[in-house]
């Protein structure tokens, strides 16, 4: 008996595991954490006026 590959089904099939795998990485994604000077930006502002 001969089995036979669904190519477009397989591949569409992929394609909705590497979109939710990419959906879940961008959940749990955290932004980088910098040191923020709030100090430095508040004469920056009053450097503007």
């Amino acid at each position: 008996m001969a089995v036979t590959t669904l190519k477009r089904k397989l591949r569409r099939k992929r394609q909705g595991q590497n979109t939710r795998v990419l959906r879940i990485k961008q959940l749990s994604a955290q932004p980088v954490i910098r040191n923020v000077d709030v100090e430095e930006i508040k004469k920056g502002f009053a450097e503007q006026k």
